[in-house]
């Protein structure tokens, strides 16, 4: 009797593991398949923000689509569009001078951190940059990429920007366990590799000089809880999204722009 009990317990364990197996790739197939949005031709994230007689401050963001913006049709939405106003306004939690902002992003929509190297070369050319916000980390969450690796390529990008006397803000891999494109149970999964990714990420940076701004921690529940954060993909941040990220990057950001009133 123990003996068939314990056999049709095994069976019904390998069954269901074998079924859970088959949803989680059919999932997985699902999200590669859908159409996300793409990056606007016409969005050229390269402008100057506040007024002319105020002090000047260069912002480049590298990364991924967040980047770039991608999920949105006009500058001002994206989360570079909307951070650069904040910092020009002196909107800061503890308020601070306004200031010029001229925005630029080198960002490349799909990039991992092993694609950071080329990006930082890209930043660094002509005249350098006060501040670098760098915002990476889903890409590789979803390519299953190890977060250790992720992590050092990510701490390399971060020295070298170091080295080049810019001061360096990086948003940590957002709460993928927010993201609607994907269905449950992928996207639990999802988000547990992501904030193993997040948590790497974390450490790299410090070790390398910059910055930590935790996007999931600090933003993740507002996501989860409002559909509208994200565009109609339900993957990447709509306006309102990248205006929560903004908020969440300023105080850091702003901080580090104090520091290069002295230059």
């Amino acid at each position: 009797m123990t003996s068939r009990i314990v056999r049709s317990a095994a069976a019904t364990l390998l069954a269901g593991t074998a079924g859970g197996l088959a949803l989680l790739v059919g999932e997985a197939f699902l999200a590669r398949t859908r159409q996300y949005a793409q990056p606007e031709l016409g969005l050229a994230l390269r402008s100057r923000v506040g007024r002319t007689d105020a002090p000047p401050l260069r912002l480049v963001l590298l990364g991924d689509s967040a980047a770039l913006g991608v999920g949105v049709e006009r500058a001002e939405d994206t989360v570079g569009g909307q951070l650069a106003r904040l910092v020009s306004e002196g909107a800061a939690p503890n308020g601070g001078p306004e200031r010029q902002v001229w925005l630029s992003s080198v960002g490349v929509s799909g990039s991992r951190s092993t694609d950071l190297a080329t990006q930082v070369a890209r930043a660094l050319l002509g005249e350098r940059p006060d501040v670098a916000v760098i915002l990476v980390g889903a890409n590789d969450a979803t390519s299953l990429r190890r977060p250790g690796e992720a992590a050092a390529h990510l701490g390399e990008a971060v020295r070298r920007l170091r080295a080049a006397r810019v001061r360096v803000v990086v948003g940590t891999c957002p709460d993928l366990g927010a993201v609607r494109a994907i269905a449950p149970p992928l996207r639990q999964l999802a988000g547990w590799f992501g904030r193993r990714t997040a948590r790497a990420q974390a450490v790299a940076v410090v070790e390398a000089g910059g910055t930590v701004v935790d996007l999931a921690a600090e933003t993740g529940a507002v996501f989860r809880a409002d559909p509208g954060t994200l565009c109609h993909d339900g993957y990447h941040p709509s306006a309102d999204g990248y205006r929560v990220w903004a908020h969440a990057l300023l105080p850091a950001v702003a901080r580090a722009a104090a520091g290069t009133r002295q230059r």
